[in-house]
């Protein structure tokens, strides 16, 4: 029987594949105007980025347990396989909880054969981890052989990213009031990433144009190849710089395997309005 693929609403996947490819969403919850919202349920990202210029501070949290055990149930009772990819444990506290649901789950189905992977990514970062699974799911790959794709996403994924407005980090507590203002003032716009689950600063430099030419001078240093990759860009409601970071990828490298979505509501509150993530494998995927 085909492995259930599920993932929640921070991978940012788009409609389109998650309907080809039959993937479960769940939904994280995002809290803002003193409302609580379910991600991609009955708010969506242009709205919150709106809510965000008019100055709300949205908070986010994870997926219900409920659901999670909901939809964990679901697959055991029908003896099918399942792998919940979930958002960074190092940002979000989902992973935790539905290894906890799993568990009770197993109590109830024990020769269910379902299991949480971490992906210790964000947004688009483990949207592409999810969308490698469930092709592989399709392909008829069997439940181990997934699990061991997710493993080398998991070594080997990078993200890059940069920020429009440090006023959003400096709300999440990514840097200190000072350098929030000293960067608005200067334009100066950070160029961070993601190591062992959590984010970090890379470098500070001046201008949009700079800030993309520095990406995927990154990408290439850090890639041992970048032919047969899917490369993945994610954007907080900024299409023109999206397609520029896209057309330059293009232009650098000859890839044009490239995959672009709107970050969505669950990692936009924190990283605000004009944020452009790179998504890329360090190292390719041997074929099995």
């Amino acid at each position: 029987m085909m492995t259930t693929i599920i993932t929640d609403t921070g991978s940012d996947l788009p409609k389109q594949l998650l309907d080809e490819y039959e993937i479960i969403m769940l939904p994280l919850i995002v809290q803002v105007n003193d409302e609580e919202y379910l991600d991609r349920s009955n708010i969506e990202p242009k709205q919150l980025y709106t809510y965000m210029k008019e100055g709300a501070v949205p908070k986010t949290a994870q997926v219900p347990p409920s659901i999670i055990k909901e939809t964990l149930t679901s697959c055991a009772r029908n003896g099918q396989p399942a792998i919940y990819i979930t958002l960074s444990s190092g940002i979000s506290g989902t992973y935790q909880t539905a290894v906890l649901m799993k568990n009770e789950v197993l109590e109830e189905y024990p020769n269910a054969q379902i299991e949480v992977f971490d992906s210790q990514a964000a947004s688009l970062g483990y949207g592409l981890m999810v969308y490698e699974a469930a092709k592989e799911a399709k392909e008829g790959k069997s439940f181990d052989e997934i699990l061991h794709t997710l493993q080398h996403y998991q070594n080997h994924l990078e993200h890059i990213f940069t920020v429009d407005d440090l006023e959003y980090l400096l709300r999440g507590g990514r840097v200190s009031k000072t350098a929030a203002l000293m960067g608005t003032l200067l334009k100066i716009k950070p160029v961070l990433h993601m190591e062992d689950g959590k984010l970090f600063p890379l470098e500070k430099l001046r201008g949009k144009k700079k800030v993309l030419g520095r990406m995927v001078e990154l990408m290439k240093e850090r890639a041992s190849s970048l032919d047969d990759i899917t490369i993945g860009i994610s954007h907080a409601d900024d299409t023109e710089t999206a397609k520029a970071l896209k057309d330059l990828i293009i232009e650098e490298t000859g890839n044009k395997n490239i995959l672009v979505t709107m970050i969505g509501c669950a990692i936009g509150a924190h990283a605000g309005p004009g944020t452009i993530a790179l998504f890329f494998l360090n190292t390719p995927k041997k074929a099995s």
